[in-house]
């Protein structure tokens, strides 16, 4: 136990740091709220998709092994997403504040921590399996969460379908993804330059999402959405992981893809959740509480988790 938890927190350790250092950036007033409205709309529209594009482009195309694991990972997810749509009334009692309570409920953090995790646990097998989930995934998580949020942050509009799939397809998130596989069966690709270049885009994107984040992070606003916050967080970090164990363990699954299953669905919310909601002005006050109260409780659901699967001997 005590060797899962120096593990999990030897991950989630240096995001926090980040976190604290943009809150207290903020607080003596290095980091201005024209710095955050610039560096969000940066990371939402350069240098996420750029690593989303790399991410793809580097990965294995799926395997007999990993399309079992991608399938669950997709049905998992749309559960969440529906059963969070539909309780989220009941808990938020602001509807522009819904569709960033159900985005915080099933995205996952794939690009950093769960990456991470996965290749902590097993290595360069574990990192591809993960890089490949995360590629087919992060396609599905960004169609959910422009629907829920373009849903919500338009009043009136609810029902209309046309701004949710010109919300999709003008996402700079889901266009980086088409592009990358496109090129990626074309078996195109990039120039050095532009692999070189792209790089020092993609190495932007966690440090500047996380400070943007830790300066929009409020304690008193946390405590105004402790019961959305903590409601987002259960879902993202008790619900969705026993779910799709539940699944997986019914079909067969055991070992590094398990073990992999497990590490990238617990991860906590993306900080790119709280990017997107900012961009959409939405409330990213709530999203940032979201993303940092996750972050902080998947220290003890991560380490409890690999505790008991390797109990069971099921990993």
């Amino acid at each position: 136990m005590i060797e899962s938890l120096s593990f999990a927190l030897s991950i989630t350790g240096p995001i926090f740091i980040i976190i604290t250092l943009g809150c207290w950036l903020k607080r003596i007033g290095l980091i201005s709220y024209e710095f955050i409205n610039t560096a969000s709309s940066l990371v939402f529209k350069v240098c996420l998709p750029t690593l989303l594009f790399l991410s793809i482009q580097n990965a294995a195309m799926p395997t007999e092994e990993s399309v079992p694991t991608i399938v669950i990972a997709f049905l998992s997810t749309l559960v969440i997403f529906f059963v969070s749509w539909l309780i989220s009334p009941l808990i938020v009692s602001e509807p522009r504040d819904r569709g960033v309570f159900v985005q915080g409920s099933f995205r996952s953090n794939l690009g950093v921590i769960g990456l991470a995790f996965s290749a902590k646990a097993y290595g360069d097998e574990g990192l591809a399996l993960a890089s490949m989930m995360m590629a087919f995934v992060t396609v599905l998580y960004n169609i959910l969460s422009v629907t829920a949020l373009t849903s919500t942050l338009q009043p009136g509009r609810e029902h209309r379908l046309r701004p949710i799939f010109v919300g999709i397809f003008s996402n700079p998130l889901i266009i980086a993804i088409v592009l990358s596989f496109a090129l990626k069966l074309l078996n195109v690709g990039l120039p050095a330059v532009l692999q070189d270049t792209g790089e020092y885009f993609a190495s932007m994107t966690l440090p500047l999402a996380l400070l943007c984040i830790g300066a929009t992070f409020s304690f008193q606003s946390l405590r105004r959405a402790s019961k959305i916050a903590a409601w987002a967080s259960l879902m993202k970090l008790l619900v969705m992981p026993l779910l799709c164990l539940a699944i997986a363990t019914a079909f067969g699954i055991r070992g590094m893809p398990l073990g992999v299953l497990f590490l990238m669905v617990s991860a906590p919310t993306a900080a790119a959740s709280y990017v997107m909601v900012e961009a959409m002005k939405g409330n990213s006050e709530l999203a940032a509480n979201i993303v940092a109260m996750s972050t902080l409780w998947s220290i003890i659901t991560v380490s409890t988790g690999l505790f008991f699967l390797k109990s069971l001997e099921l990993i």
